[in-house]
């Protein structure tokens, strides 16, 4: 039988996928050996084409397999780690049914959910009703956690969390980086959690705009949506993004300032980025216009002054017909044009455009286990590549000999050179430019070794050049930090067939309630 949109299923769910959606199946006969050559195929897809860490669910190929529909029995699910509508969702299909993911789920429910979205042998489903909840699923802290979209996990305990972030990273090590599950048990340490999972996050942009009577509010996106939820006290973010966003409102609707539009490209006001200094206790608010001077902007300034800890108020201007949220140009209109921070005794000075980690008492626990990884006595030459602000180099140049920093943001380099002075560290030095670009000039032009290297790349991973200089440089240890596991293991598995080892690994969860978090490890060269 056919699924099709808007059949109803009661399933229990038995894992979460990689968006944080839960996963149940529902028995179909006869569908073993095909489901099984599914998950094959992805196999070989995921070593071969995975630039980006998963496999489209539009794309991923499927033999044909006898379908469920909404009167096929209940079968329990197998237990995987994380999975998705890729390798891992289809090992979860493989096991002899039809696959439903469903948003707000948790392992444990037994659900009613109607498919919204219907493939041949998986679904998309929407959560109608919790029929028995599970016994990891709490009240979430935020009453709007559902239609937001950003805290995929909430409803899930801490604990449990942590524990899908864990299988998350050990799953991505053996499928996609060729590990067998004894090494990933053997080299991999339990993941560092958080001791309070609210209210951690030192940065924010709200977009600002307008709702159906008129009124300008903020909030955030609905999920894959640009339908703004009025919410002016996020769960993860400081209790002080309330008070200066009243703020903001209040000073709008006195002097009837408009919110942009995204549909024209009209109206004024487009985003506030917060950020706070938890350390200093420094509070940095920049408004996003569509122009270049916001109204009255003293009488804001008085304003948002009678806060504690406010330092910098700026203006970023940004005309162009995008969803990048900045632009080039910022102002500054009272204060500094930046605040001050600091990690592991080492103080950093951010601006509205620097990279800087958004959770900093994970952030000192992450670094600290990568300088743990590093292995340095003091004497060391290490290269820290997309060093951003300087944040890991100086942690490292504490106890190296030599220190190089290499970022392509200008900026960021400025305010790296910056930050070394500022803590009077002399042993940094920064360059701007690709890592796939600065490395290979200055280790085979100049001759600049490397004992330790350490990398922290985006999203997407490593540049395969970058990686073929890391090899040729050949230091002793490699140090890899990642949010994204599976970009991580598709690097692993490359530097391991050119002579690199994982010798030790560890999640460090710096995002509670989402599904993403942070991974560190450590390879050694092969002697």
């Amino acid at each position: 039988m056919e699924v099709k949109k808007n059949d109803i299923f009661t399933v229990t769910i038995t894992d979460t996928g990689n968006d944080g959606e839960g996963i149940g199946r529902v028995s179909v006969p006869d569908g073993k050996a095909a489901c099984a050559a599914d998950a094959a195929q992805a196999d070989a897809l995921a070593a071969d084409t995975l630039p980006a860490g998963t496999l489209s669910a539009d794309t991923l190929p499927v033999d044909k397999l006898p379908a469920a529909g909404p009167d096929a029995d209940i079968l329990p699910v197998n237990t995987l780690s994380a999975a998705g509508p890729d390798a891992a969702g289809m090992d979860a299909a493989g096991a002899g049914g039809f696959t439903l993911f469903i948003k707000d789920a948790v392992i444990g429910d037994t659900v009613q959910a109607k498919v919204m979205k219907a493939k041949k042998h998986y679904a998309y489903a929407k959560l109608e009703k919790v029929i028995e909840p599970s016994p990891f699923r709490v009240t979430p802290l935020c009453p709007f956690s559902r239609q937001c979209g950003g805290c995929q996990l909430q409803a899930l305990s801490y604990e449990k969390q942590l524990e899908f972030k864990e299988k998350k990273i050990r799953n991505n090590l053996i499928r996609i980086g060729g590990l067998s599950p004894e090494r990933v048990e053997e080299i991999m340490e339990p993941i560092i959690g958080m001791d309070d999972p609210w209210h951690y996050r030192n940065k924010a942009q709200f977009p600002f705009g307008t709702d159906k009577d008129g009124n300008v509010v903020t909030g955030f996106y609905a999920g894959r949506t640009h339908t703004i939820i009025p919410n002016t006290d996020c769960a993860l973010g400081v209790p002080e993004n309330r008070l200066v966003l009243e703020t903001i409102l209040s000073h709008m609707k006195r002097f009837h300032i408009t919110a942009y539009d995204e549909q024209t490209g009209t109206g004024l006001l487009r985003h506030v980025l917060i950020r706070k200094g938890f350390q200093s206790g420094q509070l940095m608010v920049c408004l996003v216009i569509n122009g270049s001077r916001f109204p009255e902007e003293e009488a804001l300034a008085d304003a948002l002054w009678q806060l504690p800890g406010m330092t910098s108020l700026s203006v970023n201007t940004n005309r162009e017909r995008t969803n990048v949220i900045l632009g080039k140009k910022i102002r500054v209109v009272r204060g500094t044009g930046f605040i001050e921070d600091s990690i592991g005794g080492v103080t950093f000075r951010i601006s509205p455009l620097s990279f800087y980690q958004v959770n900093p008492v994970q952030t000192e626990k992450l670094y600290s286990q990568a300088l743990a990884y590093a292995g340095l006595t003091g004497t060391e030459t290490v290269w820290d590549l997309y060093c951003g602000i300087g944040t890991i180099s100086l942690f490292l140049a504490k106890q190296a000999g030599k220190v190089y920093g290499v970022e392509i943001v200008p900026d960021a380099v400025r305010d790296a050179q910056q930050n070394a002075r500022l803590n009077g560290i002399t042993n940094a030095e920064f360059f701007v430019g690709k890592a796939e670009e600065v490395l290979p000039e200055k280790y085979e032009k100049e001759g600049i070794h490397a004992d330790v290297i350490v990398v922290d790349p985006p999203r997407k991973g490593c540049d395969e050049r970058c990686l073929e200089t890391m090899v040729k440089m050949q230091p002793e240890r490699i140090v890899y930090v990642s949010c994204d596991s599976a970009t991580l293991a598709r690097d692993v598995k490359w530097l391991r067939e050119r002579g690199y080892e994982i010798v030790k690994g560890r999640g460090c969860d710096m995002f509670g309630g989402t599904v993403h978090t942070e991974v560190c490890v450590k390879l050694e060269r092969r002697r």
